[in-house]
């Protein structure tokens, strides 16, 4: 029986990836020429008059914040996308009757948008060493951050595909809720340049903890603590994960 259910979960994320690969010059060039422009704008032209921040250079502090930028706008958009074309199409229909549980749907799909997230992020990786040679602090840090935010966000764009009414709908976290966030999350800027008081409002955003914990993997520094951090990352995924099951196994927004 497992192996049925094995099978059905390397399908989907199978599916997901050829997806997006597919179509590799709409979901993967794209970020890349765009963070490659953040590079030039925030980290050469602008960098070059900030000076350094908390011991580097801006060009290294901001690098580790536009990686994680990158991987948590793909891998929302790519399971919001897919999951609900997969339910505008009906095809969502044939997974629920489908003997494998609900908790197999969740995570293809979920695994799927991790895969174009890390593509995604390895790609501006790559993209940023022609703008500054990154150090690795410690590995770990930085595999279990980027792996644990990418599923977060996955997360979080099955649920707004569930939501999702039109595809209208799908763009309005990304745009209202997530870029927000993640301007003011500490990507460009290092929390200690704030007063006390927005220093603690800061905190209450969780990208804040996302972007830190990432930054420490490469840079050895962080504005919160990384034992937060990581706390943090496991509450989201343990939460979301939780309301997609729900969702999905009660059928609501799926079944019309």
């Amino acid at each position: 029986m497992y192996s049925v259910y094995w099978t059905a979960f390397k399908s989907l994320v199978l599916k997901e990836i050829n997806r997006f690969t597919r179509i590799w010059v709409q979901t993967l060039v794209p970020p890349a020429i765009t963070m490659t422009l953040y590079f030039i704008i925030f980290g050469n032209l602008i960098g070059s008059r900030i000076g350094q921040m908390e011991g580097f250079s801006y060009m290294e502090y901001i690098v580790p914040g536009l990686i994680m930028m990158s991987v948590i706008t793909n891998s929302y958009s790519n399971v919001a996308s897919s999951f609900f074309s997969a339910k505008m199409h009906r095809s969502i229909e044939e997974l629920m009757v489908a003997p494998v549980p609900h908790y197999v749907i969740i995570w293809g799909y979920v695994m799927g948008g991790v895969a174009r997230g890390l593509a995604v992020g390895t790609m501006v990786t790559v993209v940023s060493l022609f703008f500054v040679d990154l150090n690795v602090h410690h590995w770990l840090v930085i595999l279990g951050t980027v792996f644990c935010t990418s599923v977060v966000f996955a997360l979080g764009g099955l649920i707004n595909s569930i939501f999702a009414k039109t595809f209208d709908d799908i763009s309005i976290v990304p745009t209202f809720v997530l870029t927000p966030l993640t301007y003011l999350g500490g990507v460009f800027y290092s929390l200690n340049l704030l007063p006390e008081f927005w220093q603690g409002v800061s905190k209450i955003n969780p990208i804040v903890y996302m972007v830190n914990a990432f930054r420490y993997g490469f840079l050895g520094v962080s504005d919160v603590s990384i034992t937060t951090s990581f706390s943090v990352l496991l509450v989201f995924i343990a939460g979301l994960y939780g309301v997609a099951h729900y969702m999905v196994s009660r059928g609501i927004g799926l079944r019309t």
